[in-house]
């Protein structure tokens, strides 16, 4: 706090002088109590890679910064996106809208920068915005005060950042330059006077996972558990789950993504020669150990942004948020990426501290979606939240207190096909136990198949129960429902 008091004079006096001064002093202390909101967001961060949520790496001391968050805050425990790739994912959370209303369909199409979003109305109700780090949006920013971001996927080593001001590059890792630039932003382009947003988004951990030296040479030759399905072999669903490519056996590149050339890795190969199901489980641990090795690096580069917001005294007043825009799947039925409607893509981490506000070591199990993110910063900063944004304010969760109104269902659509990876288009509906999921269109027999799973009793989503006489009521329930979302959501037909 002395450090914090000591900034106020230096870079406030005319307000510490105005304390004194009645009505101006009375405002200035309703907007000192406008809290500033730090949000971290990763790149295919999957949930089961964070210790606090559990889990086969929960031993693995992989997140102990993440960790801490989830200790000093709140943890969601069923948080999830409703388009499973990368760049819709960042326009639904700066637009608050599902992709068929923010035009962000896929990674191709183009993002319209002129429509309304969260940060543009952070600005008009007091707030400096920032955004560093990756973005996967084409054109200049808007709405920020201060952005710097990687171009399109951006590169892990001695990345280019585009800016207002044109191009520079840094020598260095991605992750450790994003979070450089953006300490460099707190401690230099604050003005103390107002409340800030920082947006602190990372490349790390997308494919190719490439970590820094440090954290490479710390995860070589970890071995870690293997998932019970990494040899699933998709009986009991339907064609998307039996076409797809994105599969750790036949998929993954062994120059590129695990880069066999590597001293360490070509002395293994050299060693082991692994064939068959042992050279799946040899991909998979270098997967692993490059995949988490980008992870610990993250976490390390969170601890240094909470140090600084506790060594600052800005801790005190400032929401901590972190999240990624989407799941993994890290070698559940053998597959690596995202994309599907399935728990390990659908689900993504979500944690967030507040102090005063947020009970220490809460946790929550109300289903939220990353709709409800730009709603949920503007009514942290006190500003109105768009009748037309699709989502609800997570605040009253954070408050620890459920509306009566709260959601039940969640609906979900992907886009993507033809492309990358082959998962066909599919839309669906969740509530907490069931999930029905319907793929439709090209390459889908018949034009459209149904999946239905039981999360309760098939927490690997292994055997569909779709066409099973005693889930008749149960689907036609889902079917229901899935048209009252959409209804509610107003989707075209198929979602274009």
């Amino acid at each position: 706090m002395q450090l914090m008091k000591k900034r106020l004079l230096k870079f406030r006096p005319a307000v510490v002088l105005a304390m004194c001064a009645g009505s101006l002093a009375a405002g200035v202390a309703k907007e000192a109590k406008r809290p500033n909101i730090v949000w971290m967001f990763s790149d295919d961060h999957a949930y089961q890679a964070i210790g606090a949520y559990g889990g086969r790496f929960e031993k693995e001391n992989l997140t102990p910064n993440i960790d801490t968050l989830a200790k000093e805050g709140m943890i969601f425990e069923k948080a999830y996106v409703g388009n499973s790739i990368c760049a819709p994912s960042r326009a639904t959370l700066l637009t608050g809208k599902h992709s068929h209303k923010n035009g962000k369909f896929d990674n191709r199409d183009e993002f319209d920068h002129d429509q309304p979003q969260f940060q543009k109305m952070l600005q008009k109700v007091g707030y400096q915005t920032a955004m560093i780090g990756k973005i996967h949006l084409n054109g200049a920013m808007q709405g920020f005060d201060y952005w710097e971001v990687l171009p399109g996927q951006g590169r892990y080593r001695n990345p280019v950042f585009v800016s207002a001001e044109g191009e520079k590059t840094y020598e260095g890792h991605s992750t450790e330059i994003i979070t450089d630039r953006a300490l460099n932003w707190l401690k230099t382009g604050v003005d103390e006077s107002k409340p800030f947003m920082l947006m602190v988004h990372y490349k790390a951990p997308h494919r190719t996972w490439i970590p820094s030296e440090k954290q490479q040479k710390a995860f070589e030759g970890r071995q870690f558990p293997e998932p019970e399905t990494l040899f699933d072999d998709y009986e009991g669903r339907g064609t998307a789950a039996h076409e797809q490519d994105m599969s750790i056996e036949k998929t993954m590149r062994m120059s590129q993504d695990l880069k066999k050339n590597r001293p360490d890795r070509k002395a293994s190969l050299e060693k082991l020669k692994p064939e068959g199901k042992d050279l799946v489980r040899w991909k998979y641990q270098a997967y692993m150990q490059d995949y988490l090795a980008c992870i610990a690096g993250v976490d390390e580069n969170v601890g240094r942004i909470l140090a600084y917001l506790k060594e600052s005294g800005l801790d005190e007043n400032t929401v901590v948020m972190y999240s990624a825009d989407q799941g993994f799947y890290l070698g559940e039925h053998g597959w690596f990426d995202k994309r599907m409607m399935y728990e390990e893509s659908f689900r993504t981490p979500l944690l967030a501290r507040w102090p005063g506000v947020v009970k220490e070591g809460s946790r929550n199990a109300d289903l939220v979606q990353n709709i409800d993110f730009a709603e949920t910063f503007l009514d942290i900063a006190g500003a109105p939240i768009p009748a037309d944004m699709q989502g609800m304010s997570l605040v009253p969760l954070l408050k620890g207190e459920t509306p009566a109104d709260w959601r039940t269902s969640l609906y979900y659509h992907y886009y993507e096909y033809p492309g990358p990876h082959s998962v066909r288009r599919h839309e669906g509906v969740a509530d907490a136990r069931y999930k029905l999921i319907r793929f439709y269109g090209r390459d889908v027999p018949g034009g459209e198949e149904w999946e239905l799973y039981d999360l309760k009793n098939d927490p690997n989503e292994m055997t569909s129960l779709y066409d099973h006489p005693e889930m008749k009521e149960r689907v036609k329930a889902l079917k229901q429902e899935l048209k009252r979302l959409k209804e509610q959501y107003e989707v075209p037909e198929d979602g274009k």
